[in-house]
């Protein structure tokens, strides 16, 4: 029901966590005169089974670890020091370690939010007011093309079952049940020029003209329609404080753009 911008997504992973915690380091092994020290262990392991390197077994860490090892012995042989030296692998070890230092600022900056009750119910109320005010059933016959929704739409003028015609015509998933989409759904859970037709109908009428979404061609059915019932505020509350925190960062990120031209 809430609507949410991503412009800058952030994940926050297995990487970015060892950097909110005290960890020690110690050398584990050494491969070609090279240290491999534990915390690079410790990552290389996070990114490998997206959990705790501490919840794993000794036996699995010592699979990781000879992994790592070869990673080391190729990349400490003669050929790799000169590769080193090539401008399209340095210009990938900038952006990479770019990327990492970026998701690093921008997870710091999100964990150090502290958002208020206050905040949390002002954008609930703001979500409210903005949301659907109705939810439908319908169903609807898909087709590829427009020739064949008008086709469709004169059969069912001509007194024929539109569930018939959803088996026999529909290129959808719902073409087995006769066209239903199931429960009932917000608008906003649809396409626009889907949700738009659904809600232009009367209960009980289909369609007179075909509907196209980037999907194909359909024929809609309005079956019921029903007030919508806004959610509990405890219902959605990750979703708010998501809502607010990307909205913060996103803030965050115009100001340091501004004050870096």
């Amino acid at each position: 029901m809430l609507s949410k911008k991503n412009y800058f997504k952030i994940t926050i992973t297995v990487f970015l966590s060892l950097f909110l915690h005290e960890l020690q380091s110690e050398t584990i092994k050494t491969v070609n005169n090279t240290e491999i020290d534990s915390l690079v262990l410790d990552i290389y392991i996070e990114s490998r089974v997206q959990q705790p390197s501490n919840q794993i077994t000794a036996e699995q860490r010592l699979i990781f670890l000879n992994e790592l090892s070869d990673i080391y012995l190729l990349s400490t042989q003669e050929n790799a020091k000169k590769l080193n030296n090539n401008p399209q692998i340095q210009a990938q070890i900038e952006l990479q370690n770019r990327m990492l230092l970026a998701q690093s600022v921008a997870n710091e900056y999100y964990n150090s939010i502290n958002l208020s009750e206050e905040e949390i119910l002002i954008e609930y109320n703001n979500a409210i007011k903005n949301a659907p005010t109705k939810e439908y059933k319908a169903k609807h016959i898909l087709l590829e093309a427009q020739g064949e929704a008008i086709s469709i739409i004169e059969k069912l003028e001509q007194g024929e079952k539109f569930e018939e015609l959803a088996k026999s015509h529909s290129i959808g998933p719902s073409a087995s049940d006769g066209g239903s989409l199931g429960n009932w759904f917000s608008p906003n859970q649809m396409v626009k020029p889907f949700s738009d037709a659904v809600a232009s109908l009367n209960d009980g009428a289909y369609s007179k003209n075909p509907v196209q979404t980037e999907f194909g061609w359909h024929v809609i059915l309005r079956e019921e329609s029903r007030n919508a019932n806004p959610p509990t505020i405890d219902s959605v509350r990750n979703e708010i404080q998501q809502k607010i925190m990307q909205d913060k960062f996103q803030n965050y990120l115009n100001k340091i753009r501004k004050n870096s031209e």
